[in-house]
């Protein structure tokens, strides 16, 4: 759960600068923990800064199958929201130990966000959790679990015209010392960031 929490404060941070930057490839590969096991977020080579006065940037899409928000991959729009796409993606990964992408598993179940979004829309969530986690036998696990997954449902289900954000919310819920220190960018190994924009303006 620590690595959930810290991963979506160092994204929340990096859509908080000025300008904001979007990362384009979360997934977990991509999460990193140091000797302490805190999580520091990398691999900067596809995020893009994004202008303070567009609602989008239009760009090719860019990222890890699996993970890519597929709104963005449709309409080449990239937001902020596609991180958050993709950081659902994780939570689910973090929940159920399965891979993003498995070829292995039935067709409408390849791509996790897919089966994670059926499985509980259908409120079958106790068949995606990992069995090793004692959902169904700890009380106080199955409450963050089942929170988590929410949050992992509001990022990859469909978003519609409603604006979502990385949330760390979950923290004081799951009983997890609050952190009420500003955000910092200790979270993130910034090694370089792409200027090339096409700014979009529309609304």
């Amino acid at each position: 759960m620590q690595i959930a929490i810290e991963t979506a404060e160092a994204l929340g941070y990096l859509h908080a600068v000025k300008p904001p930057i979007i990362h384009r490839d979360v997934k977990t590969n991509n999460i990193l923990l140091d000797a302490g096991f805190h999580v520091k977020v990398a691999d900067f080579g596809l995020s893009r800064l994004f202008p303070t006065n567009v609602t989008h940037v239009s760009t090719a899409p860019q990222g890890t199958p699996g993970y890519v928000d597929p709104e963005y991959h449709t309409c080449f729009q990239l937001t902020d929201k596609s991180d958050v796409y993709s950081f659902g993606v994780v939570l689910v990964e973090l929940i159920s130990s399965k891979p993003a992408v498995d070829l292995s598993r039935c067709r409408n179940e390849i791509n996790l966000a897919n089966m994670a979004i059926n499985k509980i829309q259908r409120s079958e969530l106790a068949q995606l959790v990992d069995l090793t986690l004692d959902y169904d036998s700890d009380w106080v696990i199955r409450k963050t679990i089942t929170m988590v997954a929410e949050l992992a449902f509001r990022g990859c289900g469909q978003r519609g015209g409603e604006d979502e954000e990385i949330d760390v919310g979950v923290k004081d819920d799951a009983g997890m010392p609050s952190n009420s220190a500003a955000l910092s960018p200790n979270s993130v190994t910034h090694k370089w960031v792409s200027r090339s924009t096409t700014p979009n303006i529309s609304e």
